[in-house]
């Protein structure tokens, strides 16, 4: 879906289809009318958004194709479908019966990361709209914590300059920019803005940039105005904002029964005491644990917060409750003053599979209708901003984006 902010920047929302299992561009294709066309119909919307997620087999076949490249975009604009984003965190089997720490790899160390990562922006130049400006990818915080030693971050200072000269190449070559946005993510060794900033402050900002996701966000435990406001005294683009919502329990101890019904073998769900958000280590085991059947067992002092992105409208099972208050926060940081904040944002609710039984759709139509509903939620609260909503056709032909792509910019990082 497209809003307009005040300010006259389009703003685009979507939802992102990691919540599907797909490891074949068949699979990528199949998800469309099973999913995102009945979404864009329960919501009557012209256009509909998707942050693709494109398995790493599938991202280096497209980027070697043009041609196939160009009939994914036109099944696109045939379903009233944009992309402006790609999820570019998960490597590949996001969908395996057991992921957990396994989609940290490959990480910001190693060649595989870079060319995956080009790989996409390769793809996502020619899906754009012709009047979108630019185009993002996210992607994982440079790594998981441990190891990291000096060694591993000057290779990854490496790497991420080839990654801001690669983005550079592509936009002399094709006149469309895409950016970088870096997730700070509870475990990794980029967790909050304070250690994005440490870590990032050196890097291209043209190219590369923060991707903020919402729930990661409130389980760091900090103010979206403090948190936002320290990325822009570092010069650190938010390129795209994953909207989520985490799992919070005020109380864990009267919690825990049902606590213990949100743990499950896929994803890892790292839980964090309110003592994180004040700490110099975020991770430390006296307030952090790696996942939430940890937590449970070490009895850490509440109130918690879990890395489980849960429906953006619906209430977590009692006495639970999610940190929309915090999306909200952050929303109204990013749209509420005379200049948009972000001009990407994503519904990344991947969730929606391993919820407790009663709460996990029995069908594709449920899972559509949940994701239409979250859809829904977002646009409201950003219509509540003062944004409007872009009623209009997909551009269907290819031509010169909106504005010509940012020349390159020297740095020293």
């Amino acid at each position: 879906m497209r809003l307009r902010h005040a300010d006259g920047q389009l703003v685009h929302l979507s939802y992102c289809t990691n919540v599907h299992p797909a490891e074949d561009l068949a699979g990528v294709l199949g998800q469309l009318d099973t999913y995102a066309v009945p979404i864009r119909e329960r919501l009557a919307a012209d256009v509909l958004g998707l942050g693709l997620w494109l398995a790493a087999p599938v991202a280096a076949g497209l980027a070697a194709d043009p041609q196939t490249r160009r009939q994914l975009r036109a099944e696109l604009v045939a379903r009233g479908l944009e992309v402006v984003t790609l999820n570019g965190f998960p490597y590949q089997s996001f969908h395996a019966p057991v992921v957990k720490q396994a989609v940290y790899h490959p990480d910001w160390t190693t060649r595989e990361r870079l060319v995956y990562t080009l790989n996409l922006a390769t793809v996502l130049v020619d899906l754009l709209p012709d009047d979108a400006v630019r185009g993002s990818v996210s992607t994982l915080p440079l790594a998981w914590r441990e190891p990291w030693e000096q060694r591993q971050a000057d290779r990854a200072a490496r790497v991420l300059d080839e990654l801001a000269g690669g983005l550079t190449q592509i936009a002399w070559r094709t006149g469309r920019a895409v950016r970088v946005g870096f997730e700070p993510e509870p475990g990794c060794v980029v967790e909050s803005t304070g250690q994005a900033v440490a870590a990032l402050s050196r890097v291209d900002t043209d190219r590369l940039g923060i991707c903020l996701d919402l729930a990661h966000l409130a389980c760091a435990w900090e103010e979206p105005a403090q948190a936002l406001g320290r990325l822009r005294a570092a010069g650190l683009p938010v390129v795209k904002v994953q909207v989520s919502a985490a799992l919070a329990a005020a109380d864990p101890v009267a919690a825990a029964d049902t606590l213990r019904g949100y743990v499950e073998p896929r994803f890892l769900h790292q839980t964090r005491a309110q003592q994180c958000g004040r700490a110099a280590d975020p991770a430390d085991p006296a307030h952090a644990a790696d996942d939430l059947d940890a937590a449970l067992d070490a009895n850490l002092p509440g109130p918690w917060r879990v890395h489980y992105h849960v429906p953006l409208h619906a209430v977590p099972a009692a006495p639970l409750e999610s940190t929309v208050g915090v999306l909200r926060d952050a929303l109204r940081e990013l749209f509420a003053g005379p200049v948009a904040g972000c001009d990407h944002l994503d519904v990344e609710t991947y969730t929606w599979g391993v919820l407790p039984v009663a709460q996990r759709p029995g069908s594709d139509a449920e899972l559509a209708g949940g994701i239409a509903a979250e859809l829904a939620f977002a646009r409201d609260e950003l219509v509540a901003l003062g944004l409007t909503e872009v009623s209009g056709d997909v551009p269907g032909t290819y031509g010169a984006p909106a504005a010509p792509a940012s020349a390159p910019r020297r740095h020293d990082g």
